[in-house]
């Protein structure tokens, strides 16, 4: 049996020929840039905002040089067509080269051009490769340089990226604000640094959770706004150079109209093309979010912990075995994996600071580990607050006689009675309740210090956990 030979093409670049599969719509600058990084085995195929970005910014170029009069019809609409079919999501698989790459981001934008082109000839009738109808860097790349394409691009993803975890972060915030109403009945005992503090209820507890969700919410949308601002049309260095002079403005509005972002052009574009603060601010709040996940995940771990020999406050799900060796051992294993993605996301959030700082004059180079590392961060806590909300928050149980017992045994009720008996006082119930073993209640009335009826009406559960009036009467010291 024969089978038949695959058929190649070959372009040219500075360095030589090579021979590339006819089928590829990728070209002879991505075929290098492959060969030179295989670091991570992830293309940047990987994120198909990012890669929707890319044909974005592409089409937006095209348009905006058409009207312009330094691109033809012919040429625009065919690159306009080929940048819409990726935006529909079709030829992604063309985009091969690794996401962390020398040449800042170079390799990316040389892909997409090539991409764009090859599909671009088809659409005008002619063969991939035959670049003298439609040349990947004279018409795709017109106007444009990878120092301001790649930037946009990444901030295009970056806000699709925020967007849908905003949306996630209201999806765990509402779990939590469920288990909020359920447990708002629920006394127990609050506690700094591990010590008993005052009553409060689970409700309450839980509530602080939504309230923080609900406050990085707000954050992120903020850190979205500072990414709208693009140097696109900057080229090179932000000077503006084999650009029109009307460019700049018009392909930020085409790329505006595209994408449905606000996006604006920088006020100063030789800062923009240099200046990563954006990108640092994003990362920051990214970090501001994994780190307050992580102590809500840490505090569910400890609440749980148990069930004989730990706190036994709350129930987690069983999701799955705990052990290979221990039977009938189950693990918090939800909350783990989101304090994994917690340690992560600071991670990365160092990595974005050192590259952001190590630009150098007009170009920072290292913004391909940028991206990167923002696309995982964003999309791991996506992915961690679904996964928290799904399969933990929504199962949660309280053991309400465990939280009960808590607070009638506790010494730290007597913080209630300060207004009662004075400071003094309730230190000496409290130093002797933890010496004898006795309860608060019952050391209060062996000192006479304050009645049954005064003491019941005071540790109500309601007065406990919120302000309420105060008994005029003088203080017992």
């Amino acid at each position: 049996m024969t089978q038949t030979a695959k058929k190649y093409r070959t372009e040219h670049d500075l360095v030589g020929d090579r021979e590339l599969p006819d089928a590829a719509y990728y070209g002879v600058h991505t075929l290098r840039a492959a060969e030179n990084f295989p670091i991570t085995g992830t293309p940047i195929s990987l994120y198909p905002d990012f890669i929707r970005a890319l044909a974005a910014v592409k089409k937006a170029a095209a348009q905006a040089n058409h009207e312009l009069g330094v691109l033809n019809q012919a040429r625009s609409q065919a690159i306009v067509a080929a940048c819409d079919e990726i935006l529909d999501g079709k030829l992604h698989d063309a985009f091969i080269v690794d996401v962390i790459q020398g040449g800042a981001g170079t390799s990316t934008n040389m892909n997409a051009n090539e991409v764009v082109a090859n599909r671009a000839l088809e659409l005008m009738g002619h063969a991939k490769g035959e670049f003298q109808y439609l040349h990947p860097i004279q018409h795709v790349n017109f106007g444009q340089s990878t120092n301001d394409v790649y930037p946009t691009a990444i901030k295009i993803a970056i806000w699709h990226g925020l967007t849908r975890l905003v949306g996630e972060l209201a999806y765990l915030r509402s779990a939590f604000a469920a288990k909020a109403e359920e447990f708002k009945n629920v006394l127990k005992m609050g506690r700094t640094q591990l010590q008993d503090a005052v009553p409060m209820t689970l409700g309450q507890e839980f509530q602080t959770c939504v309230s923080m969700l609900k406050s990085d919410e707000r954050m992120l949308r903020e850190a979205q706004d500072h990414i709208c601002e693009i140097n696109l049309g900057g080229t090179a260095i932000g000077t503006g150079i084999t650009t029109h002079p009307d460019y700049v403005h018009r392909v930020v509005a085409y790329l505006r109209e595209i994408t449905q972002i606000p996006l604006v052009t920088a006020p100063d574009l030789i800062c923009s093309t240099q200046d990563c603060g954006g990108f640092v601010l994003v990362s920051g709040a990214l970090k501001r979010t994994a780190t307050k996940l992580s102590k809500i995940c840490n505090d569910l771990r400890l609440l749980s912990s148990g069930p004989r020999a730990g706190f036994n406050e709350i129930n987690l799900p069983v999701v799955q075995a705990g052990s290979s060796i221990m039977p009938g051992k189950v693990n918090p294993v939800i909350p783990e994996v989101v304090n994994q993605i917690a340690f992560e996301v600071i991670g990365n959030d160092v990595t974005v600071t050192l590259a952001a700082e190590g630009g150098q004059l007009q170009l920072n180079a290292f913004e391909p580990i940028i991206g990167y590392s923002l696309f995982k961060s964003i999309n791991h806590l996506g992915a961690g607050c679904r996964t928290l909300a799904d399969h933990c928050v929504r199962g949660i149980t309280a053991n309400a006689e465990q939280l009960h017992a808590t607070v009638t045994q506790s010494i730290g009720i007597v913080t209630a009675l300060n207004p009662y008996i004075g400071y003094a006082n309730a230190t000496k119930v409290a130093q002797e309740a933890h010496r004898s073993g006795g309860s608060v209640y019952d050391i209060v009335l062996k000192r006479k210090l304050m009645t049954r009826e005064q003491l019941e009406s005071v540790l109500r559960p309601e007065a406990l956990t919120a302000p309420a009036p105060l008994d005029l009467a003088p203080r017992r010291e």
